[in-house]
């Protein structure tokens, strides 16, 4: 049994309904105080037939192996993903054209919980995730991303190159995020049909998917460091693409000046 922890957490599975929740355990000392947030998500689950039970601070640090539970701990069943054709065949959630996120090999539980809180903020239509070398969707994923995950569409495939390839036949553009891309970000149109996709931490896209995109973007750097983390260089593209498709054209290079008239000695 997958366990939930923190109020902002428990309260967003709770809302969204999308997992089957067991139980919910308290800490007895939280209970005593009668915290209006705390008070909140207990009426909750009073509201959806939850069990509650009161278990001492300690014992719930040892379920989560974490002491950041806030004093309220989810026991949730295992999460059913979605298949691949769910996203591809269910409505854009604003406009006519999806926008999806495909992560090739995220395995810090941390990136794929900002980067999950990222896509949801953003309206992602729908996330793809590889079954192997990809972060499992635990308690520290839910709470980096402070409660998105549960609202996320997700789907996880055995092979996310043959996916691309699939979402690629439903004329869906395949656009990667590559450190030695071109062109810039900025200068993509994103008012079409695409899918964005990351790769792993430490070495970017793997080559067969980066041969399987349609476009290779970057992010240009004007510091000293080459390339972003993942979960930051995730959001910072979602959100232009969201930003185009609420209205914005992509941002055209600057024409260059024309050079002024160099005036010599005695004119």
């Amino acid at each position: 049994m997958e366990v939930l922890y923190g109020l902002h957490p428990v309260e967003e599975a709770i809302r969204a309904g999308v997992r089957q929740i067991d139980h919910i355990s308290v800490a007895r000392e939280r209970e005593a105080r009668r915290d209006p947030r705390f008070e909140a998500v207990l009426e909750l689950c009073r509201q959806a037939g939850i069990r509650v039970s009161a278990e001492p601070r300690d014992q719930l640090t040892r379920h989560v192996k974490t002491d950041t539970h806030q004093g309220i701990v989810a026991f949730l069943r295992e999460r059913k993903f979605l298949a691949l054709e769910d996203l591809l065949d269910a409505p854009p959630r604003s406009g006519d054209a999806p926008f999806f996120l495909a992560l090739d090999g995220v395995e810090d539980p941390h990136n794929l919980g900002a980067l999950l809180r990222s896509a949801e903020g953003a309206g992602i239509d729908g996330v793809v995730v590889p079954e192997r070398r990809s972060a499992p969707l635990t308690g520290v994923v839910a709470k980096t991303s402070a409660g998105a995950s549960e609202h996320a569409r997700i789907a996880r495939v055995a092979n996310i190159t043959r996916a691309l390839e699939t979402m690629k036949k439903r004329n869906i553009w395949i656009v990667g995020l590559d450190e030695r891309g071109t062109p810039d970000y900025m200068d993509f149109d994103f008012n079409q049909s695409c899918c964005l996709v990351l790769g792993s931490e430490g070495s970017g896209l793997h080559e067969l998917v980066k041969r399987t995109c349609d476009h290779l973007l970057r992010i240009p750097m004007a510091g000293s460091v080459s390339s972003l983390n993942v979960s930051v260089a995730g959001a910072v593209v979602m959100y232009e693409a969201m930003r185009q498709r609420r209205g914005g054209a992509p941002v055209a290079a600057p024409a260059p000046k024309p050079a002024k008239p160099r005036k010599g000695l005695g004119s």
